[in-house]
């Protein structure tokens, strides 16, 4: 199922041609993403009721900060509309088989399942200022699941607390990373998500945002956006 939004196949076939002769991973996910830029936030684009069986879902009119990332990640590694479907069926699910069992469905599954395109480099950058948890994916505090029929797994999750994001590691981040914010919440690995741009002296999170009066995807001050938050995870796409 596709909705297109303002968008048609050719003149997203277009920029997919376009993007793929940039050679800088980070300049061509700025490329892409920039023409997503004021795109409508709307959470759960990708749920239709349950009992119903998943099919691909392209929604290019409305985004929550998940799919946005979705998108742009398969979009970089495409440079045909055939083969971005081809690509957003491997981003989204485990070996490309649609399922909601096989949907990844936490931001650290890529980590797990798109290793050959996407690496953790949280623990890389953030050395000794990482610290790592122990979760339960999925699992709330009561026992019971936050995704019914989902089964609980354990993961470390690795994150760099807000007040350890110090210059040595914004200097370390690149264009192009997606970066999680890290959640204390049982059963969570991250609450929201976006990606690190870095134009000269200025360094933003683009995301899909759903704060009150903002609804869409956005640039915000990253050092400022960062504040009062846990920590990041940091996910770096492979070039």
């Amino acid at each position: 199922m596709i909705q297109w939004g303002e968008w048609t196949e050719e003149e997203l076939d277009a920029l997919l041609r376009a993007s793929s002769g940039i050679s800088d991973t980070g300049g061509r996910i700025v490329f892409l993403s920039d023409h997503f830029l004021g795109t409508a936030y709307r959470e759960a684009t990708l749920e239709e009721g349950s009992g119903t069986r998943e099919e691909l879902i392209i929604n290019l009119e409305e985004m929550d900060c998940f799919t946005f990332i979705d998108y742009i990640e398969a979009m970089r590694l495409s440079s045909s509309f055939r083969e971005f479907v081809q690509k957003l069926e491997r981003v989204r699910y485990r070996a490309g088989a649609v399922s909601y069992d096989t949907r990844n469905h936490f931001f650290t599954d890529w980590r797990e399942y798109n290793a050959e395109h996407i690496a953790d480099h949280t623990s890389v950058i953030g050395e000794l200022r990482t610290t790592a948890i122990h979760k339960r994916l999925n699992e709330k505090e009561d026992g019971s699941l936050l995704l019914p029929g989902i089964p609980a797994r354990d993961r470390i999750v690795s994150f760099i607390p807000s007040e350890l994001v110090d210059r040595e590691v914004i200097a370390a981040l690149r264009t192009g990373d997606y970066l999680g914010i890290y959640s204390g919440t049982p059963g969570l690995d991250v609450s929201h998500v976006g990606i690190f741009i870095r134009e000269g002296n200025r360094i933003y999170l683009r995301h899909a945002s759903s704060a009150q009066g903002v609804r869409k995807v956005v640039d915000q001050e990253f050092r400022k956006y960062l504040r009062g938050k846990p920590g990041i995870v940091i996910l770096r796409p492979l070039g």
